[in-house]
């Protein structure tokens, strides 16, 4: 299989992402050109939030996937799209429960929030405007989908050559990951750094971005399900 360098791995990674940000803060600025006070008044809108998810993470894969075809390379052994053993399966959502508790209790005895003001905000305003449908959507499937392509599917490909290689660049991805992650206060990202090592260990141990991204999906049910609780019943 033909890889792009190291280098060349990071630049059409920040290639990607740019034009999938790009695109869809160009798309956002023009369907609120009329309001675009209030557009930064609300930022969490979730409308708003839904159709940067919508837009941004397709543009992102788009440029992924021509990445490897100007490699001449499979899309699917490049990206690892291949189904996992299912002993995987099992291992990576025993660890996915253990580290969400663990994660759960550190906050909560901590005195720290189990929800944030982006969940919450994003949750309640897609529910107001009849976005809620669209916004789960992009939060379980459309998200996950383009990060993992992203990080452990074409990130992991370029940087992992050896087993030596592994979890240094296990943990660079999973701290360029986490400071994606802006809309969060720093506990929120550290919680997502530590899922990134743990979603990079199972990328490494099953060899299966498709497992990363089933697992990347399920923490985010379980975020969904913590602000629906927070709203329904603890507001």
């Amino acid at each position: 299989m033909r890889i792009w360098g190291y280098w060349a791995t990071l630049g059409w990674a920040f290639l990607a992402l740019v034009a999938g940000q790009f695109a869809a803060l160009a798309a956002l600025l023009w369907i609120r050109l009329s309001d675009v006070s209030s557009l930064l008044s609300t930022p969490f809108d979730g409308a708003m939030v839904t159709l940067f998810i919508m837009i941004a993470n397709p543009v992102t894969m788009a440029v992924i996937a021509l990445a490897v075809w100007l490699k001449r390379g499979g899309q699917v052994e490049y990206l690892a799209l291949m189904w996992p053993p299912k002993r995987d399966v099992r291992i990576g959502l025993v660890w996915l429960v253990g580290l969400i508790a663990l994660g759960d209790a550190l906050l909560y005895f901590s005195g720290y929030p189990l929800v944030t003001p982006f969940q919450l905000q994003s949750y309640t305003t897609a529910a107001a405007e009849g976005w809620l449908p669209a916004l789960l959507i992009g939060a379980v499937i459309a998200a996950p989908a383009g990060e993992e392509i992203m990080f452990r599917g074409f990130l992991f490909r370029g940087w992992v050559r050896s087993d030596r290689a592994a979890w240094p660049a296990i943990v660079v991805i999973s701290v360029l990951w986490a400071a994606l992650h802006v809309q969060y206060d720093w506990t929120g990202i550290l919680q997502i750094f530590v899922i990134g090592l743990f979603l990079g260990w199972m990328r490494w141990r099953s060899g299966s971005t498709l497992l990363t991204l089933l697992l990347h999906g399920l923490f985010n049910v379980e975020g969904t399900l913590e602000t629906v609780l927070q709203v329904r019943f603890f507001s």
